[in-house]
């Protein structure tokens, strides 16, 4: 990798990064076109045309699409083949307030941002000259530029190279991962077709600090996964000005927040990497009108990571907590009624309730043995008039379902029903079993050993941020994919996963990004030293290793 390379990458990262792409909107797709185009003018494909398509994400309004491209080496007639994949989306620019209309224009934003007051790590970052700051610079435009410039780079002198590559610059990244699990099928179709020994998946997604004054420069072998474990709450309504003669919903939805939410007791943990413990993103009543009735239900949902716990192991984890948060409740209505009553000098009598936790695939079972195949008419005909707004999206299709299905049960007692909402992402722990396994393994350390740098950099095992890695591979134990299936209502319906090819792929998987800041704040910005002349090294050794 030469000098040249390193200011191709950057002059691409700042062409890229101009061009707004924010997820969820028609201009991702202006980034791809740009990504598809620039392909196109290569010599390579010039030759080789049909390496390159777009592939359309499913039943997307917004018709967005990814890019695949692939270079098959010359040299000799060698099946390994690496995949390269980076996301071309961003989030928004509402957070740059009265700068976001420079917020992709790097350059212009740097003089912009010595305007307003920044955070003191920040001011001194921009003053330094050492970052570039701007949306989606560092998450992940220069990631894809690194890899769209290496893709170049082996295809210029394709006579020479030994192995296959297929690159896929996908969009949606940050929402539903559409792209990714659109491409999925395709790479299953591409190695079918050409009989390719897939080896590993390197993503350059970014790479921060994981504390402050880290100055660490991390590779990722594996990735954090991601369930999304939520709690339908069914209580007892009740007159406010008589609220002991009810059980409120509110209550046990606050209580599951006090037991769950930050308590490390829920972190997943594997060769002594922990996730960060689950947070809520959302708990709200179901009452749709204001009364002095208390409300009769309420939802909240968390995000869980995981580094080697499954969907069956989770519920169980989650259930067991639901339980013990009911249960303090139960505990302190008592005491508070029992003072209560003896304040006015009433008889007390302790109150009827009991704690009761059960995941939705019971629920089903439970309706279904009072019901029969009435209760899947019902709920196919509330799928089709869900499918047919497009106001709801996949955590609400989930929790109507949920409504419904406790609507048809005769037992109007109060009750907690774990289901999860989607999306899912599977974990990737990369322990040296297969020999695909050890052998990324063995790789990625040589290559981390061998670089001349003089940074310190270090391989770790789960790439800690949510990302389209956790896509080439998925749980093989049937238990574990079965209480996934049957505990997401909407699962296969509203929420698709292409789960067959993904334990297809079954790829081990790892991470190479540059080094940068502030991920999903106004102050992003990506550090051009490593970033542009040592993170490309890395990526370029690990893919030729990879294909010895």
């Amino acid at each position: 990798m030469n000098k040249n390379i390193s200011k191709n990458i950057e002059a691409l990262t700042l062409e890229l990064a101009e061009i707004r792409s924010v997820v969820g909107t028609k201009e991702e797709n202006n980034v791809v076109e740009r990504v598809y185009q620039k392909f196109k003018k290569m010599d390579y494909f010039k030759k080789h045309p049909e390496m390159v398509k777009y592939v359309s994400v499913k039943d997307d309004p917004l018709e967005r699409k990814s890019v695949m491209a692939m270079v098959k080496g010359e040299k000799g007639d060698s099946k390994k083949t690496v995949i390269l994949i980076g996301h071309t989306d961003t989030v928004g620019i509402s957070d740059y307030g009265i700068l976001k209309d420079y917020a992709t224009k790097p350059l212009e934003l740097a003089e912009k941002l010595k305007e307003v007051s920044l955070p003191e790590e920040a001011l001194k970052d921009l003053e330094s000259g050492e970052y570039l700051f701007g949306r989606g610079i560092f998450d992940m435009k220069c990631g894809v530029a690194t890899l769209m410039t290496i893709v170049e780079t082996i295809s210029s002198d394709v006579e020479n190279f030994e192995g296959n590559i297929v690159f896929a610059a996908v969009c949606d990244e940050e929402g539903n991962s559409g792209g990714m699990l659109s491409v999925v099928p395709e790479l299953i179709k591409i190695q079918e077709n050409e009989d390719f020994e897939y080896m590993a998946v390197i993503d350059t997604d970014y790479s921060a600090p994981r504390y402050d004054g880290d100055n660490t420069r991390y590779v990722y072998v594996g990735t954090v996964g991601k369930l999304m474990p939520s709690f339908y709450i069914v209580g007892s309504e009740a007159h406010g000005g008589d609220p002991f003669k009810g059980l409120d919903p509110n209550h046990i939805s606050s209580a599951i927040v006090e037991e769950i939410d930050f308590n490390t007791k829920y972190c997943d943990e594997a060769e002594g990497e922990v996730t960060v413990p689950p947070i809520s993103l959302r708990q709200q009543d179901l009452k749709p009108e204001y009364s002095v009735q208390t409300a009769k239900t309420s939802y909240l949902y968390f995000n869980f990571g995981t580094h080697s716990s499954t969907p069956d192991q989770m519920m169980d984890k989650v259930i067991d907590g639901a339980n013990l948060a009911f249960q303090k409740v139960i505990d302190n209505l008592n005491e508070e009624y029992k003072k209560y009553c003896k304040f006015n000098g009433f008889p007390y009598e302790k109150l009827p309730w009991e704690p009761r936790v059960i995941s939705y695939e019971e629920l089903y079972k439970r309706v279904k043995e009072e019901k029969g195949q009435e209760v899947d008419k019902v709920l196919d005909d509330l799928n089709e008039k869900l499918l047919n707004d497009p106001n709801i999206d996949e955590r609400i299709f989930a929790l109507k379902m949920v409504e419904t299905l406790h609507s048809m049960w005769s037992d109007k007692d109060p009750v907690v029903v774990v289901y999860f909402s989607p999306p899912y992402y599977p974990h990737i722990y990369v322990k040296g079993e297969s020999p695909l396994e050890k052998k990324l393994l063995n790789v990625v350390n040589e290559v981390v050993e061998g670089i001349n740098s003089n940074y310190n950099i270090e391989m770790k095992k789960f790439y800690p941020y949510i990302s389209d890695l956790s896509y080439a591979a998925a749980p093989r134990e049937e238990n574990a994919v079965g209480s996934l299936k049957n505990n997401m209502p909407g699962f296969g319906i509203k929420y698709n996963l292409p789960i067959e090819e993904m334990q297809k792929l079954n790829l081990p998987v790892v991470n190479i990004g540059p080094f940068g800041k502030d991920a999903h704040k106004f102050t992003e910005r990506l550090e051009k030293d490593y970033s542009f002349n040592i993170a490309p090294r890395l990526v370029y050794q690990t893919i030729i290793n990879l294909l010895k």
